[in-house]
């Protein structure tokens, strides 16, 4: 028996002792986002550092980050094969509204083949089950590859305090590729990688007029109301055709190539499908484009909330003195959030009225990421899938965003494998968030498969 079919074996017959420890990992209540929750991050971390010590990897440690802890822990080198930095988090997003959840959040529940509590997807399941196909390799003949962990607690709250470590670690953490376990697959029956994901920037914009309000009887007709302006300037920022209108950006766009889309057209899902999953009526955006190729390979611009004036039940006939939207861009790869910052500011310069005063302010952002889809180690990861499910993967580009491998990229010059198994409908940071449990131990399998395939 090879290694490789050892490891299976062992994993296969330790199901039960994984399953009880996945339980354990899920009852930590890891929220970072809740002060009153940081005990219970720490101790999460000091959880995952114990279970990769008994695995056997030698250097394992808790570090600071000026914020929560990240585990950091590395394997003996193993000469002439790939260094490999595993990233994952192990914080979980709250639990609110706690009505709305069947069992208790952090009292894990097995129903039919799911296990449901919050982090069951997101991503206690798929962190561990790695660390576990190490285990099941540890034991049965060695690792085939050099292994380093970058497990934070802060990805739930933006990863603020990520960065930093990176720049302050960047010789720890240097590796030939990084293995992302935060992904998931299309559907149970289809394999699927990610490898781009879109970036984002997010602006609050405000607009200005009177000194206060005004009542719109007396005023109304003489005075530009900037809840109007604002509406105008929002309505001009996409085209008949729904292209984004802000000056240069789609200049950095990289154009889909036949190959790419014909890869995308594989991924088993129609229009009608997407309305029923969105609840819409009908679908809309760029012409030209597909759904998939939508929300996965080009930017686009949101207006994410509106704020002016009296919004109570009943009237206030009121003139309001400012008006405010949130707004959002999804930004692809080569996309800079900086010049995107400009480009917007530069179309309000052109399109706002004298008549009134505005104030962007840039809230948050994150580079967009897109990796090779022809690199040896995205094969191996290919291959694992294909062996474990029995089907070809298909290609997947992901419209949300993951900030942390835009900065792997830009920060360790490093592609990541975005290798996982949640499932679209897991539910995570929703109520009753669960897990497809065949799909934990066929991601057990996976990983085992893709590392002895490097």
């Amino acid at each position: 028996m090879s290694g490789r079919d050892a490891a299976i074996a062992y994993a296969h017959q330790n199901r039960d002792r994984f399953l009880e420890e996945y339980k354990a990992l899920l009852r930590i209540p890891s929220i970072s986002t809740l002060p009153e929750h940081a005990g219970d991050v720490r101790k999460t971390a000091e959880w995952l550092a114990e279970q990769l010590r008994a695995v056997g990897l030698p250097k394992v440690e808790i570090m600071p980050t000026g914020g929560h802890p990240a585990v950091y822990a590395e394997s003996a080198a193993v000469p002439g094969k790939p260094v490999v930095l595993v990233y994952g988090h192990y914080d979980v997003q709250p639990v609110d509204p706690l009505h709305e959840w069947v069992s208790p959040p952090f009292e894990p529940e097995i129903r039919g083949d799911y296990i449901h509590a919050r982090g069951a997807s997101d991503m206690k399941g798929q962190i561990l089950a790695q660390i576990k196909a190490v285990e099941a390799l540890a034991q049965q003949g060695g690792l085939p590859v050099t292994l380093k962990y970058l497990i934070e607690g802060e990805e739930e709250i933006g990863s603020k305090h990520l960065g930093a470590f990176i720049d302050a670690h960047r010789e720890q953490l240097a590796c030939d590729f990084v293995l992302n376990c935060d992904s998931g697959i299309h559907r149970a029956d289809v394999p699927a990688i990610v490898y781009a994901l879109r970036g984002l920037a997010y602006f609050e914009l405000e607009v200005r007029g009177p000194k206060k309000d005004l009542h719109s009887g007396l005023f109304g007709g003489s005075v530009h109301n900037p809840a109007q302006v604002l509406c105008e300037l929002i309505a001009g920022m996409h085209d008949a055709q729904g292209r984004v209108t802000l000056p240069g950006f789609y200049d950095k766009v990289r154009p889909l190539d036949d190959e790419e889309r014909a890869e995308l057209a594989r991924l088993p899902l129609t229009d009608d499908e997407w309305k029923v999953i969105a609840g819409a009526r009908e679908l809309w955006g760029e012409a030209g484009y597909s759904v998939l190729e939508r929300i996965g390979a080009r930017p686009t611009l949101e207006v994410n909330g509106m704020l002016s004036g009296f919004t109570g039940e009943g009237s206030k006939t009121v003139l309001p003195a400012k008006a405010m939207a949130k707004l959002s861009m999804r930004l692809v790869a080569d996309q800079d959030e900086a010049e995107i910052h400009g480009q917007l500011c530069r179309y309000l310069e052109a399109h706002a009225p004298k008549t009134v005063e505005w104030e962007l302010r840039e809230l948050t952002h994150g580079r967009g990421a897109i990796m090779d889809r022809h690199s040896h180690y995205m094969q191996a990861a290919l291959n694992a899938l294909e062996t474990v499910y029995g089907s070809k993967p298909v290609f997947k580009r992901e419209g949300g965003s993951v900030p942390v491998v835009g900065m792997m990229q830009q920060k360790l010059k490093a592609d990541s494998i975005m290798l996982g198994f949640a499932l679209p409908d897991d539910g995570i940071h929703g109520p009753n968030e669960r897990q497809y449990l065949p799909k934990f131990f066929k991601g057990i399998d996976t990983y085992i498969h893709f590392m002895t395939s490097l």
